[in-house]
């Protein structure tokens, strides 16, 4: 089992990545999204969309503070640089508080209800899904900032 400590570096070094993927498509491009892929998301809607799903796991799942949330508008969002930046810190800062006080053994406080049905059965895993998104996201995020770079090199 990896302590808290561990567990939070490795989502710093995912936050970190995010940053830098912002900074590097500066803000001509922050809000763009891969133009030849239907339904893809810009750098800033991802990391609305990180921070959204950070709240929502770690803190209203989790410890049953509840955080409000409109899902649909995350892909959709829309800023600078500076604001993804921004974004970014304060929910690596809730992030850090929230899983300071968790107890990787016990139950969610507020499991689950919804959409997809998944069903974790200690906060531990919910932490867990919480560094999947991460991962995913900044895999989606590493992609679409390097087909804008190309892109943009190419015009």
């Amino acid at each position: 089992m990896i302590t808290l400590d561990t567990y939070l570096r490795f989502c710093d070094e995912a936050l970190d990545a995010y940053a830098a993927c912002a900074r590097e498509l500066g803000d001509p491009l922050v809000n763009a999204s891969v133009p030849s892929v239907e339904g893809s998301n810009s750098a800033f809607a991802l990391v609305s969309h990180v921070v959204g799903v950070m709240g929502r796991w770690g803190r209203t799942v989790n410890r049953g503070i509840v955080v409000p949330r409109d899902r649909d508008a995350e892909f959709t969002a829309t800023g600078t640089v500076d604001e993804a930046l921004a974004l970014l810190e304060s929910g690596r800062g809730r992030l850090h508080e929230d899983v300071r006080v968790t107890d990787p053994g016990a139950p969610p406080v507020n499991p689950p209800q919804g959409r997809d049905g998944t069903a974790y059965e200690t906060q531990g895993e919910v932490l867990l899904h919480v560094y999947e998104e991460l991962a995913q996201h900044l895999g989606q995020l590493e992609v679409t900032r390097d087909v804008l770079l190309a892109t943009a090199r190419q015009d």
